[in-house]
């Protein structure tokens, strides 16, 4: 915590100091507008069906399914490529796609599954767009206006619900659904008008050869999973999304059965969750200079539970207007701290594979339990669903006051290639492997106890950094001697252990447990043989 009021004096505007991430920015907004307007056209589109709360919640589920599909190889591919690039030819594909999307639902040729099936084309390219965007943002500001600028990201996310639905509700009210599917088409062009534009600054050449991409995944989850300030932020999320999400599922049906509105009040609806968006983008992080983020995270929870289920006792727009002002705030100051946390705590070489797993944990949250509050809401009752929801919500909120997960402001991330090169008498093949490390370790039994213990932090750090396998052996032959022994799929995934991926946090955990050993830990390279 001592770290944030020095990271509050950089204002809520300051990543707009660089021009590229402004334009690239507005870029993204009138993206993410065209995508929310056609969300909520592709919602509308069936709102008169006798299963109508089933097709609005799978429309939800289409929309998100494919970011927990295909985010983590979205992910592999923004680490590895141009993020410049990746991002121009998505809104080429979002072109294209929109486009016909409009002219079948113009000719009267959009049944219920080819809507689906568009919806997850689309959520296909906004995986994609989301694992390279975000990851992109970091090269775009220093890390001092990292923070505001994923605010700001949230801000455009945001708006976009604001203005799309509201501007979406507007052309059903006076054309119908399909302009509003082209109204999708025509704004991806400012976003592909200002990536043409963009020249991206040279960047100094890799240390290490481009990760594959079989093995890069897999790198990617086992990070992931080694590592629990990672998995304890995305359950977090998972928690909070879950049942959060019911509220973005079921928006259409409170607007028009307990609420009475048409499509232009649903729009209004998604105005105010916009105000309280980008309300709460210009204000945690003052709120974050006076209380850590798991304090911040448990109030914005149970507020969150609150103001949903009071959503059931408005009879009209008036009473429900200041109640989605407030579920704005609160779901986007929540999304905004744990995406915030995240990125301030991750290294640079994973940075997109992990963003990509959260995407895919918050996206993956709404897919799976969209249809499950449809699903109640249509065969229970509406009031049920809303209800059930927000204790779920408010229940994981006094939960999160006692699951905290450490502070990142303060982190070094960026690499640290702090080992000795391997003395070899041959160089093996890049893909050569499984390739086993040797370190062999004189412990006094007098310090056993505590470099056992600050072994442990070891195996994290080297199965986090691409080791598929760790053990720790005591040597039969020799007294108060140890080996460890970790085991790499190739030779190119250790060089990249080397040149790229240690922090100055393996580097002090590897200096943590030396301080106990009697002499200089040895360390030796087990090598594949030749084939016979």
């Amino acid at each position: 915590m001592s770290d944030e009021p020095a990271a509050e004096r950089v204002g809520a505007l300051a990543p707009f100091h660089n021009p590229t991430f402004g334009v690239l920015w507005a870029g993204v907004v009138f993206s993410s507008i065209g995508a929310w307007a056609q969300t909520v056209g592709a919602q509308w589109l069936f709102i008169n069906d006798p299963n109508a709360a089933t097709i609005v919640s799978l429309v939800q589920t289409a929309a998100t399914l494919p970011m927990m599909l295909f985010s983590l190889a979205a992910g592999v591919l923004a680490d590895a490529f141009d993020r410049g690039r990746i991002l121009l030819w998505v809104q080429v594909y979002f072109l294209v796609v929109a486009g016909l999307l409009a002219a079948l639902t113009a000719l009267d040729r959009m049944p219920p599954l080819l809507l689906l099936a568009f919806t997850f084309a689309i959520g296909v390219g906004n995986a994609v767009l989301v694992s390279t965007w975000q990851p992109l943002i970091t090269e775009l500001v220093p890390r001092a206006h990292l923070a505001a600028a994923i605010r700001l990201d949230m801000v455009s996310v945001n708006v976009a619900r604001a203005v799309g639905p509201a501007i979406a509700g507007v052309v059903i009210a006076a054309w119908g659904v399909p302009p509003v599917f082209a109204l999708n088409a025509a704004l991806t062009l400012f976003l592909i008008v200002a990536l043409l534009t963009w020249r991206r600054p040279a960047r100094d050449a890799p240390s290490a050869a481009r990760e594959r991409f079989l093995p890069a995944l897999r790198t990617g989850g086992r990070y992931v999973r080694h590592e629990p300030v990672v998995r304890l932020i995305l359950t977090r999320l998972a928690i909070f999304v879950a049942p959060a999400t019911a509220m973005w599922a079921l928006l259409a049906l409170i607007a028009n059965r307990q609420l009475g509105l048409g499509a232009d009040g649903y729009g209004f609806l998604y105005g105010a969750l916009g105000v309280g968006a980008v309300a709460a983008a210009f204000t945690v992080g003052r709120l974050g200079g006076r209380f850590s983020a798991n304090t911040l995270l448990s109030v914005m929870a149970i507020v969150y539970g609150a103001a949903f289920a009071l959503t059931m006792a408005m009879p009209g727009i008036a009473g429900a207007l200041p109640l989605l002002v407030v579920l704005g705030y609160a779901w986007t100051a929540t999304v905004a701290i744990l995406n915030a946390e995240l990125q301030l705590f991750l290294p640079g070489w994973v940075r997109a594979r992990a963003v990509a797993v959260y995407m895919m944990t918050f996206t993956g949250a709404q897919a799976l339990a969209s249809p499950v509050w449809g699903l109640l809401a249509q065969h229970v009752s509406l009031a049920a669903a809303v209800w059930i929801a927000s204790a779920l919500v408010v229940l994981g909120g006094l939960v999160g006051f006692a699951w905290h997960f450490p502070e990142s402001s303060g982190l070094d991330r960026s690499p640290l290639a702090f080992w000795n090169d391997a003395m070899l008498v041959v160089e093996p093949e890049p893909d050569a492997g499984p390739v086993q490390v040797n370190v062999e370790y004189v412990v006094e039994q007098a310090n056993y106890a505590a470099w056992r213990t600050a072994m442990d932090g070891m195996r994290r750090s080297r199965l986090r950094s691409g080791a598929s396998r760790w053990d720790l052996y005591r040597v039969g032959e020799r007294a108060d001697t140890y080996l460890e022994v970790f085991t790499v799929p190739s030779w190119a995934e250790h060089l990249h252990q080397h040149q790229t991926r240690l922090t100055a946090e393996d580097q002090a955990i590897e200096e943590h447990a030396f301080s106990f050993t009697a002499l200089p830990p040895k360390a030796e390279h087990l090598l594949p043989t030749d084939p016979d």
